[in-house]
């Protein structure tokens, strides 16, 4: 098995190498991600439609083993189509989701409303970041540029980052299954704390999509916002080398080690 997920019907089976970098037995959120980001493309809709929006609930902890997918869809219009999205493991559920999706229709806007361009070191002019697969079989599936900052390191970074691994098995990686994959990394991308101190996992993930973005390489524009009783945001700017095209939000659980 060379992707990280083989699906047969509603049943998945997991590769090792989902696992993240807080516990070899739980994936990194960055596998499910993708997984739900798939799982409502397949969905059909009445016209074509793009993904606007991707919330994703991590209500416990995803093991590396077998899941289960259950789609439905909440709402269904016109205009857009609303899906639940749940993963469950040995039956218990693991991830609820919801994926928003729009319309597609191309419009003629005013000549002043323009993409908002990157000023940032472009993936070939930013720094390689080779040191990370150690921490986590997952992050093998994927290379990285620093364009601002380290990943990992206390500051407000700005990453390239690029699939570079199969994420379903016989199926190509979507442009939004890119982006949310580089999504959840915002934590590490703009950490704020020291991660040998300190653990600040995701509990969710939100991701928009202004537009869908364009070739292999995301730039996650990263910074973090940590209270004082437990709770913090990672936050992202998104880009591909048109411009920018969403944000990312991820609620984090900070405990000291």
């Amino acid at each position: 098995m060379t992707a990280i997920y083989r699906v047969d019907g509603n049943s998945v089976v997991t590769s090792p190498d989902a696992a993240g970098p807080w516990d070899r037995r739980m994936q990194h959120g960055s596998a499910p991600a993708s997984l739900v980001t798939w799982a409502a493309e397949r969905i059909p809709t009445p016209v074509a439609m793009d993904i606007a929006r991707v919330t994703i609930d991590l209500m416990r902890p995803v093991p590396v083993a077998p899941l289960t997918i259950a789609t439905e869809v909440l709402r269904e219009g016109r205009k857009i189509q609303l899906c639940g999205i749940k993963l469950l493991a040995d039956g218990v559920q693991v991830v609820g989701a919801t994926v928003l999706k729009v319309r597609r229709q191309a419009l003629t806007l005013p000549d002043d409303v323009k993409e908002l361009p990157v000023t940032l070191p472009s993936p070939e002019d930013s720094l390689l970041e080779d040191g990370h697969a150690a921490t986590s079989p997952f992050v093998r599936s994927v290379s990285m540029r620093a364009a601002r900052g380290r990943f990992g390191q206390a500051a407000a970074g700005a990453i390239w980052f690029r699939v570079d691994h199969p994420l379903i098995e016989g199926e190509a990686v979507s442009q939004a299954m890119r982006a949310v994959v580089a999504a959840d990394f915002s934590n590490g991308t703009a950490s704020t704390l020291d991660f040998r101190a300190w653990t600040y996992i995701n509990a969710d993930l939100t991701v928009n999509f202004s537009r869908q973005p364009v070739g292999e390489w995301i730039l996650l524009d990263g910074e973090s916002w940590i209270g004082p009783d437990g709770a913090g945001l990672a936050m992202s700017r998104l880009a591909d080398r048109r411009g920018y095209f969403g944000r990312a939000v991820q609620s984090l659980v900070i405990e000291k080690r």
